[in-house]
């Protein structure tokens, strides 16, 4: 009767259950757990524990807040590339540095305005760098020469190539464009989808 008379408050629900087992194996007499009762406790005990494991475990959230990195300083802004008006035109460029340009190709590298096909068409060549192999990024601007021109403007980016000394690129409607460097300046030869051919003094600019 002894063995059947209480249980400690630690005990497991494995240990109640071999210990029932155990219990109800012995001679009627002293099995004195009814089968309700023990199911009863079971479950109860069964309870506890679980409620004693969640109570053990973090709360949701903890751990990634102890992840969470402190916030970063706002890094400034990335310089914005220079920008200036050429024929009548916002142009936003880029130059590379001279030294990543090969040397034979660093005369070409830079601004070249101030142009004027004709009395109505300005001009202006932007090369804002060059590869090893002569491709060359360029930006080339045209638009009116002064009030009264009524030219459309327009401003193209594309690549030329430099050959022989000369820097050669094609427009879509089939114009087609020279440029050699002087000693200061750059003279530029047009010709256009009818065959007229121009030619224009580009100067350096700063």
């Amino acid at each position: 009767m002894r063995l059947c008379s209480g249980f400690d408050s630690v005990v497991t629900a494995g240990a109640i259950a071999a210990f029932a087992v155990k219990a109800c194996a012995a001679p009627r007499s002293i099995c004195m757990i009814p089968r309700v009762s023990l199911f009863i406790l079971l479950l109860t005990m069964s309870s506890a524990n679980t409620a004693m494991a969640q109570e053990a475990a973090p709360p949701t959230g903890s751990l990634l807040a102890a992840q969470t990195a402190p916030p970063q300083e706002p890094q400034p802004s990335a310089e914005q590339p220079p920008s200036r008006i050429f024929c009548d035109q916002n142009v936003i460029y880029h130059l590379a540095s001279a030294d990543s340009v090969p040397e034979q190709y660093r005369r070409f590298l830079g601004v070249w305005s101030d142009a004027a096909w004709d009395p109505k068409t300005c001009a202006a060549l932007i090369v804002q760098d060059v590869k090893p192999d002569g491709a060359a990024s360029i930006i080339y601007v045209y638009g009116p020469a002064g009030s009264s021109s009524t030219v459309p403007g327009a401003v193209l980016h594309g690549t030329g190539i430099i050959r022989d000394d000369e820097l050669r690129f094609q427009n879509n409607d089939g114009s087609q464009y020279a440029f050699r460097p002087g000693l200061v300046d750059m003279s530029g030869h047009w010709i256009n989808p009818k065959g007229e051919s121009y030619q224009a003094t580009f100067k350096a600019t700063p």
